[in-house]
């Protein structure tokens, strides 16, 4: 019997995390005794507050932490996701609103389940995060990618937008901050697209997971503040997982109508039931309290985006736009595929990056992973000695190029 025999075309069809891989293959190499400098996760190297920790340890020790819960979400969680997201973002929500979810990646999944019918196309910025197309195609639906490079800030504009609509236009993703880019989109320009969405019918999920994470004076404009009529069409995605540095404890959510918000409850009933208790009321902690850890985390950061950014414009035929959130660069190494490197040519990026592992013992992923070849993704969610050693081990082998 044949592997396609056994395992399913839906889940023989899925791509695993490119980003997941490439810090697992980075991490293994470390556990051999390599000097790798792995550049791959999207995880800050900041431990998770100490109140929250706490918070979770007594939540250990409370016996009404230890049984089934309400799949939705514990509702004090709720609540205070409400009342988060109106501090935040200025979009006034009730706690009925809100779903918790295993993660932010469920939230993506769940998201997509809900609203598509087998068919349903979904508009697609890229360079987009690796879990989305995968998302979309699990849930029935087909991705539609809708490109953007560096001439343009990776921001896609109405006019691409409109260009990719077919009568089966269901959905528009949105992501600003972006993964992996770290684009984020002016008000002028949410609001143009939002109005476009909502002139047309058109869903628009929104993923805000990095809105705190925003640099240079930049705001992160939530598309129902700014197109208020377009909140009925909104789902909003969201975690703790960027701005508490809570990676680990798989907390999400989502929010959005009513209808919506029950019909994904009901689905994650029987999918996996509660979030666990104990990270519920760790989140809890965090969400109602301060945002003084994500101040300090984005003060670092962008320390660590200055330097990067600086150090890869300095190497011959790469071009790194300035992100202004997240903490990602996404340069173009276009012009130097095809160049040798140490006696190999490279004909894409997949192959650069394996160079770049082998010869300089640094993990990148390359942009392959996210719809758009010829690019690298550079965290810079890593210490900033590390960053600057391994980046300067990328510039000494790049340079080689000829």
């Amino acid at each position: 019997m044949t592997t396609s025999d056994r395992i399913s075309a839906r889940i023989a069809g899925i791509n695993p995390s490119a980003t997941l891989a490439v810090d697992a293959k980075a991490k293994a190499l470390k556990a051999e005794g390599r000097p790798v400098i792995g550049f791959g996760a999207g995880q800050p190297d900041f431990p998770t507050p100490d109140y929250v920790v706490e918070a979770a340890a007594a939540a250990v020790r409370d016996r009404a932490n230890h049984g089934y819960t309400a799949a939705a979400g514990l509702p004090e969680l709720r609540e205070a996701i409400a009342a988060k997201t109106l501090r935040d973002s200025g979009f006034e929500v009730s706690p009925s609103q809100t779903l918790v979810t295993n993660g932010g990646k469920q939230a993506v999944y769940s998201a997509f389940a809900t609203l598509l019918d087998p068919g349903d196309e979904v508009l697609l910025p890229a360079p987009y995060w690796t879990t989305y197309p995968e998302s979309i195609t699990l849930a029935g639906g087909v991705p539609v990618q809708v490109t953007a490079d560096e001439s343009t800030g990776y921001l896609v504009s109405v006019e691409q937008l409109e260009a990719a609509r077919t009568p089966r236009t269901k959905v528009l993703l949105f992501n600003s901050p972006s993964n992996p880019t770290g684009a984020v989109y002016p008000r002028e320009q949410v609001e143009a697209i939002g109005r476009w969405a909502l002139e047309h019918g058109i869903w628009v999920i929104t993923d805000e997971i990095y809105e705190h994470l925003v640099y240079d004076g930049v705001k992160a404009e939530s598309l129902p503040v700014v197109v208020p009529e377009l909140a009925d069409r909104t789902l909003v995605l969201n975690g703790v997982a960027k701005t508490y540095s809570m990676t680990g404890w798989r907390v999400g959510w989502i929010i959005g109508p009513d209808d919506v918000i029950k019909a994904a409850s009901s689905y994650q009933s029987h999918l996996c039931g509660n979030v666990s208790n104990v990270a519920q009321r760790a989140a809890l902690a965090a969400v109602a309290g301060p945002l003084d850890a994500v101040a300090r985390m984005r003060e670092s950061f962008d320390e660590r985006r200055r330097t990067i950014v600086a150090m890869l414009s300095e190497i011959p035929g790469v071009d790194c736009p300035t992100p202004q959130g997240a903490f990602y660069a996404y340069p173009s190494v276009k012009s130097l595929l095809g160049k040798e490197i140490r006696g190999e040519r490279a004909s894409d990026t997949v192959q650069l990056a394996e160079i770049l592992l082998r010869e300089a013992e640094v993990a990148a992923v390359p942009g392959e992973a996210f719809g758009t070849p010829g690019y690298f993704r550079f965290s810079y969610a890593l210490a900033k000695d590390d960053l600057v050693e391994g980046i300067g081990r990328v510039a000494r082998l790049l340079g080689e190029a000829r």
